[in-house]
């Protein structure tokens, strides 16, 4: 019997129990941005991303804390102001309502973390 964790996983193309390695899940589009959900619900969201060299996301504020972990590539984050330069592997917040933006230096794999704050 598959429960609906299971099934969600296995819809987002990650299957409970099993390693997967995140790259593999999003592909690049020439002259694109590529998205895909891996999770989403009242609390996160979790969003792969595929940019091609060049592509970006202009300034913005977001409500709520947002992580980028930075899979492959090259890419500069603007963060309140300040650039920048993650490597392959390495995490950076973006704190609530603080304007940000991202440019692809490189092609870029990254993943996206949204973080609601929730009450208890």
């Amino acid at each position: 019997m598959t429960t609906p964790a299971k099934a969600a996983a296995k819809t987002a193309g990650i299957v409970a129990g099993q390693a997967v390695l995140l790259t593999d899940l999003v592909n690049f589009a020439d002259g694109a941005i590529v998205s895909r959900v891996l999770a989403k619900n009242d609390h996160c969201n979790l969003t792969l991303f595929a940019f091609d060299a060049g592509q970006g996301l202009s300034e913005h504020t977001s409500p709520f804390d947002a992580y980028v972990n930075l899979l492959e590539g090259q890419l500069t984050l603007t963060v309140g102001g300040n650039e920048v330069h993650p490597s392959p592997g390495e995490m950076v917040l973006m704190p609530a309502k603080v304007p940000h933006a991202l440019q692809a230096v490189t092609s870029v794999k990254l993943l996206l973390m949204m973080i609601r704050p929730g009450g208890n």
